[in-house]
C-alpha cells in the first residue's frame, strides 16, 4: 500500500510503499477513502523537517540539554548516532481518515465490516486504528465530511475548556482550519464572535459565518475587543494560532475581561508577563488535542472508555459530536475545501503548503487491491547458506544495535517485519533486507530462514520464541526471554524435550563487552566473589509501557536481569537465592529503585543498585568486582580499572556493552554450527532469578530457586 511520510532529516515528503497493517488486538483495519491535510499542523513537520540541523535544535532547547548530557556519560560519537538514527526515523503525516471497515480485531465491538468509519489514521492506503479513536458515520454525512471530524473535534475541545455560556463574547485569535470550525461551533452556542487572522481570505470565510472578523496586520486587536464588548473585554479567548511570538499570549491577556479565561489550542510563544494575569485573575489552560482519554493507553490503546457519567466528553464522543453537528448541517464545511488531488498527486499540495488554501482532500482508488502484507526491496541479495536472517520487531533496540551490527558483519538479511510496516520499510531500505512485511509469521514459514531475531515488547517474547522454535529457527531474542513463570515453563519443556540441534539466546550483552571478559580472565574460577553493580537507570515515567506488568514485565524484570546474566557469567555460578527490597511505597509486584541480593550455588554473592532517582550526568552503569584481595571495577563500560594486580592499570575504549560481539558470535554459532553462546541452563537460572526478584518483593522474605 502507498502511506506519506516526511522525512525529518533531509526534509522529503514521500509516497512511500510499505506493506499493509495487521488488524491488531483491539483496532479495526479499514480502508482509507478520502483523509484531509492538516495545512497547520503538517506544515509545521514539513518546515521542520526541512530545517538545518542548527534550526532544528534551536527549536527544541530541551532535546539539546538531553544531547548534551548524553555526550558526557556515553561519548560524543554514540551520541551524535543515535541523533542521526533518531532523525532517519519515517514521521507518517495526515490524523484524519475517512473510509470502510475491512476488518475487526479481536475484542471489538459495536463495528461490522463494511461499516462507514472516521478515524485519526494517517495518510495511507489501509490504517489499523484503535476502537476508541473510530467512529461511525451517519448516513447523510460523505466521506469528505467526514474527514473533518478529528480536526473538528481538536476546536471542540479548546471550547469545552473555555466553558461558554449563552451570550458571551468569545474571541478566536487565529482562522485557520481549525479556528473557522472553532468559531462556528461558537456561534451555534449562541456566542458573540470576534476572529483576527492576517489573512483576508480566511476572514472573508470567518465573516459569512457570522463572525466579526478582522486582520491582525491592520486592527489593533486588543482595542476592536474593548470597543466591541463596551470597554468590558472578552469572556473568553481562544489561541488557535501557530507562532513563536510571545505577543499572542499578552494580547490575548490584555484584551479579557477581569476574571477571563484562556485557551491555548495552538502553539505559540509562552513567555507569559505575570502583571498581564495578576490584575485581572485570568486562567490560562492547555488544549490536549481531541479531549480526555487522549495519550492515556489505557483508553487509546486497550479500549477501556470513562464512564459517560464521570468524562461526558471524551475524545471518541467529541468525534461522535463533530459528525453530529455534520449530519445536522449545523457545521458547515464545504467552502473550506480549497483543493482534492488523488493520493499520487500529493506533491500538488505538500509542495506549497503555504499557498495551499485552507483545507485540502486527499482521495483514494475506490479499486485498492486487497492489502498486501510483504513487499520486496532489494532482491537478489541473499546467498543459499547458512544464517539467513529475519527480524521480527523494528523499534529502537533493532535500530540501533540490531540491523547496523548485522549489516556490519555481512549477515545474509531476508526479512524485518513490524506491525505497521512503515518503521520495518524504513530500516529494510537502509540495512538492504530483501522483504519486509507486517506478518511475522511469513518469516517463520519461510524454510530458507533460520535464525530469528526477536526484538518485540516484552509481552510477545514468549509467545514468538516459541512459536520459532517449532518452526525450527534459531532464536536470538532480545531480553527478557518471558515475563510470566507460564511462558518460561512453556519453552523450558520444549526446548529441554526437543531434540532438534539449535540455539535459543537471549541478548544478555554485557558478557560479551570486552571489558566483562577481560575481567573474568583476570579472575578466574574463584567462588570467593563479592559483585557489586549499580545501575542509574534513570526516570521512566509510570505511564510508560515498561513498567505495565502484562506487558513489559516492570524493569527489573526487563532491565536488570542483564546484570544477574552478568554475575552469573562472572562467578561462573547459577543463582541459588534472592532477596529484593524497594524504595519507599513501591507497588507490591513492581519497582524501579530496587536492592536486589543475590546468593550463588558456589558461595558466591552479588547486589544488584538499580535506581532510577539518579543523575543522567552520571555514567549509567558501574561494576565492581572483590577477589582474592583485589578489586575490578568496570566504569560504563568504557574503562576496567584493575586495583591490587601488578603492571596493567586500566583498559579504555569507546562505550563497548558487547553488542557487535554477541551479535557476531551467534551468527558464527549458527553458520559452524557452533553450540549456544550462553547455556540454556543458565538463561533459565537468570530468567527464574528475576522473577524470584519480584515475588521476593511481593511476599517480603527471600526466596529459593
Amino acid at each position: 500500500m502507498k502511506q506519506i511520510i516526511q522525512d525529518l532529516r533531509h526534509g522529503n515528503t514521500i509516497l512511500e510503499e510499505v506493506p499493509a497493517p495487521l488488524v491488531q488486538k483491539g483496532q479495526l483495519l479499514i480502508k482509507t477513502h478520502r483523509s484531509l491535510i492538516s495545512l497547520g499542523t503538517e506544515k509545521m513537520l514539513v518546515e521542520f523537517g526541512k530545517s538545518s540541523l542548527i534550526v532544528k535544535a534551536r527549536s527544541q532547547p530541551e532535546k539539546v540539554k538531553q544531547v548534551l548530557s548524553k555526550i558526557k556519560t556515553e561519548g560524543l560519537l554514540p551520541t551524535l548516532e543515535a541523533v542521526f538514527k533518531k532523525l532517519e526515523e519515517p514521521l507518517p503525516l495526515g490524523y484524519c481518515n475517512a473510509g470502510e471497515v475491512v476488518a475487526i480485531g479481536e475484542g471489538v465491538t459495536g463495528f461490522s465490516i463494511g461499516d462507514r468509519v472516521a478515524s485519526n489514521g494517517p495518510h495511507a492506503e489501509f490504517v489499523s486504528v484503535p476502537q476508541n479513536l473510530v467512529v461511525l458515520i451517519p448516513e447523510n454525512v460523505t466521506y469528505e465530511e467526514a474527514t473533518f471530524t478529528v480536526i473538528g473535534s481538536i476546536g471542540l475541545q479548546g471550547l469545552r475548556l473555555a466553558n461558554p455560556t449563552f451570550g458571551e463574547t468569545v474571541v478566536i485569535i487565529g482562522l485557520g482550519l481549525i479556528g473557522l470550525i472553532t468559531a462556528e461551533l461558537l456561534v451555534s452556542s449562541g456566542c458573540t464572535v470576534i476572529g483576527f487572522d492576517f489573512d483576508e481570505e480566511k476572514i472573508r470565510l470567518a465573516n459569512q459565518r457570522g463572525i466579526c472578523a478582522f486582520s491582525s496586520q491592520t486592527n489593533d486587536a486588543v482595542s476592536i475587543t474593548k470597543s466591541l464588548t463596551k470597554g468590558i473585554g472578552a469572556d473568553a479567548v481562544i489561541i488557535t494560532a501557530s507562532t513563536p511570538s510571545n505577543d499572542v499570549i499578552s494580547q490575548a491577556a490584555n484584551m479579557s475581561r477581569k476574571k477571563g479565561r484562556i485557551v491555548l489550542v495552538g502553539v505559540i510563544g509562552l513567555n507569559i508577563n505575570r502583571a498581564d494575569f495578576f490584575k485581572k485573575e485570568l486562567s490560562f489552560q492547555v488544549s490536549c488535542s481531541y479531549g480526555p482519554g487522549r495519550y492515556d493507553d489505557l483508553y487509546e490503546q486497550f479500549g477501556i472508555d470513562y464512564p459517560i457519567g464521570y468524562v461526558r466528553w471524551t475524545e471518541k464522543r467529541n468525534f461522535e459530536a463533530i459528525l453530529n453537528a455534520l449530519s445536522r448541517k449545523q457545521l458547515n464545511i464545504s467552502d473550506l475545501i480549497t483543493n482534492r488531488i488523488p493520493l499520487e498527486d500529493y506533491k500538488k499540495v505538500y509542495n506549497n503548503l503555504k499557498e495551499s488554501g485552507i483545507a485540502s482532500i486527499l482521495e483514494y482508488s475506490a479499486s485498492q487491491d486487497l492489502p498486501k502484507r510483504i513487499i520486496a526491496v532489494s532482491r537478489g541479495n541473499i546467498k543459499q547458506d547458512k544464517g539467513v536472517v529475519g527480524i521480527i520487531g523494528a523499534g529502537n533496540f533493532t535500530k540501533m544495535v540490531v540491523a547496523p551490527n548485522l549489516k556490519k558483519i555481512g549477515a545474509n538479511l531476508k526479512y524485518i517485519a513490524s506491525a505497521g510496516g512503515l518503521t520495518a520499510k524504513s530500516l529494510a531500505k537502509k540495512y538492504g533486507f530483501e522483504f519486509t512485511t507486517t506478518d511475522y509469521r511469513l518469516i517463520l514459514d519461510d524454510t530458507n530462514v533460520d535464525s530469528v531475531f526477536i526484538t518485540t515488547r516484552h509481552n510477545q517474547h514468549g509467545k514468538m520464541v516459541l512459536e520459532a522454535l517449532k518452526a525450527k529457527k534459531h532464536v536470538f531474542v532480545e531480553k527478557p526471554l518471558a515475563i510470566s513463570d507460564t511462558e518460561l515453563d512453556a519453552i523450558y519443556q520444549f526446548y529441554s524435550s526437543d531434540k532438534a540441534d539449535r540455539i535459543l539466546h537471549v541478548g544478555y550483552n554485557r558478557r560479551f563487552s570486552p571489558h566483562a571478559m577481560k575481567a573474568k580472565k583476570l579472575i578466574g574460577n574463584t567462588a570467593e566473589i563479592n559483585i557489586v553493580a549499580t545501575m542509574n537507570a534513570g526516570y521512566v515515567p509510570p505511564e510508560v509501557w515498561v513498567h505495565d506488568i502484562k506487558i513489559g514485565g516492570g524493569r527489573i524484570i526487563g532491565e536488570a536481569c542483564h546484570f544477574i546474566d552478568l554475575m552469573i557469567y562472572l562467578t561462573g555460578s547459577k543463582v541459588e537465592s534472592v532477596c529484593m527490597s524497594a524504595l519507599g511505597t513501591a507497588p507490591a509486584d513492581n519497582s524501579d529503585n530496587a536492592i536486589i541480593t543475590l546468593k550463588f550455588e558456589n558461595g558466591a554473592q552479588g547486589v544488584i543498585n538499580y535506581f532510577a532517582n539518579g543523575s543522567k550526568d552520571y555514567p549509567k552503569e558501574r561494576i565492581e568486582i572483590y577477589a582474592q584481595q583485589k578489586t575490578l571495577v568496570i566504569d560504563n563500560f568504557r574503562r576496567l580499572n584493575r586495583y591490587g594486580f601488578r603492571g596493567w592499570t586500566s583498559v579504555r575504549t569507546g562505550l563497548d556493552k558487547g553488542h557487535v560481539n554477541q551479535i557476531k558470535l551467534f551468527i558464527d554459532s549458527v553458520k559452524n554450527g557452533n553450540p549456544p553462546l550462553i547455556p540454556f541452563d543458565e538463561i533459565y537460572n537468570s530468567t527464574k532469578a528475576a522473577f524470584a526478584a519480584i515475588e521476593s518483593l511481593r511476599k517480603n522474605k527471600l526466596v529459593k530457586l
